[in-house]
């Protein structure tokens, strides 16, 4: 993995009074964690808010009052005015900022639209239908140390009780990420359809199923894609192996495609099983698998602010 390396004259860690005073190593210095409830935001350039909902409510606004926020939860994602941005995809939307406020995407719809991009470009996306396979890492800390203990209760033989989900997660698969809406779908397939609908354009449909299974790490999703034009496989693969974020590992052979352990810790997007659908004109599917901790999220925020700085978009 190739490691940013956003040039920071002056970094700021902040969280609850609970850990105010801790220290925090970045960069060979040590960093004393401050109260985000009496920070000054008057001194930053650019603000990252990666701490849930609640505490962007709360802050993200009085933060944008004096500089760029960055925020990582849901909150602003569907606000017309925050830009909702994947930097590779629609960074010209940047242009746009009316609040100081820039929505980071879900993690599962990040990684979708940077490989959708380059085939809406060619080809137009019409209608897309997506299963997700994703990590309990979506989930946080909790879910990830829970996948653990409860993978031993199963090989102990002993009994399982789930805390942090629906069912038991250990050698199991759980259709149901986040809560259900009226028409039956979850707020994490309704995310995946409004985001990306935001971010390439109001004309694509999708639906999605979204499934959580017991990996640590990444997200997989089986994507059907209808065109509104005709293409050919290797037109796909090249338009994908050329674009910025993408890798295409697609070998018709044993081993030759992307699993999820294949993308932990790394950078790029990648897409397999790259095949027509032969039921429908114009039809395609893919397979793509991405660190969700890194594309979906700390990756694309740092490469909001990259984009921020390069194009000097920042500052009030």
């Amino acid at each position: 993995m190739k490691k940013k390396d956003l040039s920071i004259d002056n970094l700021y860690l902040l969280a609850s009074s609970k850990s105010v005073g801790k220290i925090i190593t970045f960069k060979n210095k040590n960093l004393k964690v401050e109260d985000l409830d009496s920070f000054d935001f008057s001194k930053v350039r650019i603000a990252f808010f990666a701490a849930g909902g609640k505490i962007s409510e709360n802050f993200v606004e009085k933060a944008a009052k004096n500089c760029i926020v960055i925020d990582n939860s849901s909150k602003y994602r569907m606000d017309p005015e925050v830009p909702l941005i994947v930097p590779q995809v629609n960074s010209s939307d940047l242009k746009n900022i009316k609040k100081n406020i820039i929505a980071n995407p879900n993690c599962s719809t990040a990684q979708l639209v940077i490989a959708l991009k380059p085939l809406h470009d060619l080809f137009t996306i019409e209608r897309i239908v997506v299963s997700t396979y994703q990590s309990v890492s979506g989930g946080g800390k909790s879910p990830m140390d829970e996948l653990i203990e409860q993978t031993k209760l199963v090989l102990e033989g002993k009994k399982v009780k789930s805390k942090n989900f629906t069912k038991q997660i250990a050698f199991n698969a759980i259709p149901h990420i986040d809560l259900f809406s009226d028409d039956g779908y979850t707020k994490e397939e309704l995310k995946m359809a409004n985001e990306t609908k935001k971010i390439l354009g109001s004309d694509i449909n999708l639906t999605a199923t979204c499934v959580r299974l017991p990996i640590s790490v990444s997200h997989s999703e089986s994507v059907n894609i209808k065109f509104k034009k005709s293409f050919t496989v290797d037109k796909v693969k090249d338009a994908l192996d050329n674009f910025e974020g993408c890798k295409v590992i697609d070998k018709r052979v044993d081993g030759g495609y992307s699993t999820p352990l294949d993308a932990e810790g790394k950078n790029e997007t990648f897409i397999s099983r790259i095949r027509h659908d032969k039921t429908i004109e114009n039809g395609l599917n893919l397979w793509i698998v991405s660190d969700n901790l890194l594309r979906g999220a700390a990756l694309n925020s740092v490469e909001i602010a990259e984009t921020l700085i390069k194009e000097k978009f920042y500052g009030k």
